[in-house]
Formats: C-alpha cells, structure tokens, sequence
C-alpha cells in the first residue's frame, strides 16, 4: 500500500522504520514544525523529520490540517493509508476520508483504557500492572474508534514512562505492521471499543509534577517514574528554588514527612508511609548528579523540610509570631 506517516517524537521512529522497511511504500511523512530546543532555542527538526530525509521520504510539516490547501496537497498525494504514531494534533473530518483504510492510529494503551495524550504516565501513576498498545482507525472522537488489534506488556517494578514507551514503541510497530498487511490483504475487520472499562489519560502538566511529601512513599514513587524523563518530577528548597528528581527507592526507614536524612552517601526524604532515598538529583540550572554529593555542597543537614512541609512549616511560625 502507499502510506502517509504521520509521526512527530522519538516514539514513533521505531515504527517509521519498520515501515520503511515493510513491503508497503511511504510516499511522504507528516509531522509538527520544526521547534526550538534546547539553552540556545535553535530551532531543530522532529526526530521522525530527521529520519525520513535520511530515507529520502518527502517531508509534509503544515502548522494546521486545517487549510483547504494543506487537505488538497494530502490528497493529492493518493495513499491507500495513513499510519500514524504520536503525531501530535488532531486530524480534521475533512481528511479523515482520505485515505482508503483511513488512518491508522497506534496508541501505547488497551483501548479502551487510557484514552487521551498521556496513556503510558498515567498508566504508571494508576499503579498499572499490565498495559500494551491498540491499532484503530481514527474518528471524530477522541481514541473512540474501532480497534485493529492489541497487544500487552507487562509493566516492570522500576520502569520510568521513558522505560515503557520506549518497549511499547518497539513492540509496537509491529503490530502496527501487521494490521496494514492484514488490511491490505483482506482479512481484517475492525471492532467497536467496548463501553465499559474506558478512562482517560489528561496531558502530565509541570504542577502534576510535584511530589507531595504527605502522600505514601509508593505513591511518590510512582510519580516521579512517571514523570522521566518529562516533564520531571520535582520539589521545592528552603530558598524556594526547584529540585528535580529522578527515580527513588523506597526504604524501611522512618523520617518525618518532607524532612531530609543526609549522610555521606544517602539522602532519605520522608513520606507519609516510610522514607525514600534519593537517587540523582538535579539543581536549578545544574546538571543531574548524585544526591549525597548535591546535600554536602548545598550544606543541607538532618530536618531540613522540603515542599509543601517546608512551605507549611514556614507558616506556622509565621502563625505563632503573629
């Protein structure tokens, strides 16, 4: 079949290239503009752009799919199927048509959970023990149409999203293979989602990404692997700057909720249930280092509280001044 990919991050790479590599022909690949990047804001091309001209694929990248020109240039392109991987916009009803298969969605959830921008984090934020990936020909609504196929994986104990995406990524573009084959030979035929069961995965903003101290350690644990690598999981400091944080581990030990535990070669943080030791941290406007190494510099000792603590321990002495 001609194909139209549709694809933006480095999570939908791994599919572009098993088609590149199917008996299918991509005839042109879609994907956002290019964006800035990085301390200096260059602007660079998405991964999936940087991939297809290698591959000599010609390079769609409108701002909108919504210009009766933009509809026009994709039709013009007369494609059999449009694949699409984590594009990053919606597809308008006036392409939806389009192609002759329609388009292709495969989406790093069992449909129909975890419908929306997010399924892999909030997945691990749900304390998921199982998720997978869903083939399914895109609708008006949103991760409602009828599914192709599925597939499961297992969720590990210390996955981050970054961990998970990146299997499901893999795994995934060969389900996403096998459904255009079987399209094109006939012998698939899609099924409606069923009702029940649906939940919804909201985008992961900065401020879900805030560990709360007060929480049990598990539920800390599972927020900050599902924020890495983005959009990180982090706290606040006495002197209110933020502290990034990566994957933490949860210990038998007992320290009050928000306060550190500093030795020389552990720092531990209270929750509501036991402490977790830090991993790597990161300092505003610092690389990622090891957290004893980052407590001894920044002379933070035994008791000092953190996030919210902090912030509430500021002011109940501000309450008994007054």
């Amino acid at each position: 079949m001609r194909l139209l990919f549709a694809g933006t991050p480095t999570a939908a790479v791994p599919s572009l290239e098993a088609l590149i590599a199917s008996r299918h022909e991509v005839v042109a690949v879609l994907t956002r503009p290019d964006a800035r990047v990085g301390r200096g804001r260059t602007l660079a091309p998405s991964p999936v752009k940087a991939r297809a001209l290698e591959a000599g694929i010609d390079v769609l990248t409108p701002s909108t799919l919504r210009d009766d020109e933009v509809v026009a240039q994709i039709a013009s392109l007369g494609v059999d199927a449009a694949p699409v991987v984590a594009y990053g916009a919606l597809i308008p009803v006036p392409l939806l048509d389009v192609p002759t298969h329609g388009w292709i969605n495969l989406h790093f959830s069992v449909l129909p959970a975890w419908r929306g921008a997010a399924p892999v984090q909030r997945a691990l934020l749900a304390g998921d023990e199982v998720t997978g990936a869903t083939t399914f020909r895109i609708e008006q609504g949103l991760d409602t149409g009828p599914v192709f196929g599925t597939l499961t994986e297992t969720i590990r104990p210390r996955d981050t999203s970054g961990d998970l995406l990146d299997r499901l990524a893999t795994v995934g573009s060969g389900l996403l293979v096998s459904t255009l084959d079987a399209l094109e030979d006939g012998i698939l035929n899609p099924i409606q989602q069923p009702t029940d069961g649906v939940s919804h995965a909201a985008k992961i903003e900065v401020e879900d990404a805030r560990v709360v101290w007060t929480h049990p350690a598990y539920a800390v644990d599972r927020r900050v692997r599902a924020c890495t690598p983005a959009p990180g999981a982090w706290t606040t400091l006495p002197d209110g700057a933020r502290l990034g944080l990566g994957p933490v581990t949860l210990t038998d030990q007992d320290v009050p909720a928000g306060e550190l535990r500093v030795t020389k070669r552990e720092v531990l943080v209270g929750t509501a249930t036991q402490a977790v030791r830090l991993g790597q941290v990161t300092p505003a406007g610092k690389r990622p280092m090891d957290a004893a190494d980052w407590a001894r510099g920044a002379r933070l000792g035994d008791g000092t509280a953190i996030g919210d603590n902090m912030i509430l321990g500021a002011r109940a002495d501000e309450a008994a001044q007054a």
